[in-house]
């Protein structure tokens, strides 16, 4: 006799290739036209595509689902890499000012995470936090097109904080892969 198991089967909305996440006319992350010139505009396109392909992992589920923790004892969850990101765009801001420190978003070390619980009103604050942190960071880095320049109390290259941006949001992709696919079977791309 067989295993019940609570894993739900693998699925896609893509068509053309059932591996992907959604068919690739049908990928906000891709636009018409040629990649862009320029190191700036091209680490602007993958920060981009990123940011988006986090939204996509987290579309269409409930708090409960945004919510769900992986593997025990990990806290990670999609409503916690949300709550991260806000809390790493802001940590970033940090980086770049000569002035005192934005205060933490969500308190103390991993609160990011802790407080990722299944409440409408806990999402909605992420999805704002998140939107109004990364606003105000590409605001600010807009000043600088050098991306050679030191900035900050630190002196950081605008180029290394970028870098550092993408391999954030990456990185928390393949996590939002996985902890997806988890919750709904819907597998990543």
């Amino acid at each position: 006799m067989g295993r019940m198991s609570d894993t739900p089967a693998r699925w896609t909305e893509a068509t053309v290739y059932p591996d992907m996440w959604v068919d690739p006319a049908d990928d906000p992350r891709h636009n018409d036209g040629p990649s862009p010139d320029g190191e700036l505009p091209t680490l602007l396109d993958f920060l981009t595509g990123y940011r988006h392909t986090l939204r996509m992992k987290c579309d269409g589920l409930t708090p409960q689902q945004l919510a769900r923790r992986s593997v025990p004892p990990s806290t990670m969850s999609l409503l916690g890499l949300l709550r991260h990101l806000a809390e790493a765009e802001r940590d970033w801001r940090n980086w770049i000012t000569d002035g005192e420190p934005l205060p933490k978003l969500y308190g103390e070390r991993d609160a990011d995470f802790d407080g990722a619980v299944a409440d409408q009103a806990v999402v909605d604050a992420a999805y704002a936090d998140l939107e109004r942190e990364q606003a105000a960071l590409d605001a600010e880095l807009a000043a600088y097109p050098d991306l050679g320049q030191r900035i900050g109390k630190e002196g950081i290259a605008v180029r290394e904080l970028m870098v550092h941006r993408i391999e954030e949001y990456a990185r928390h992709c393949g996590h939002a892969d996985l902890l997806r696919e988890c919750v709904d079977g819907r597998v990543g791309q």
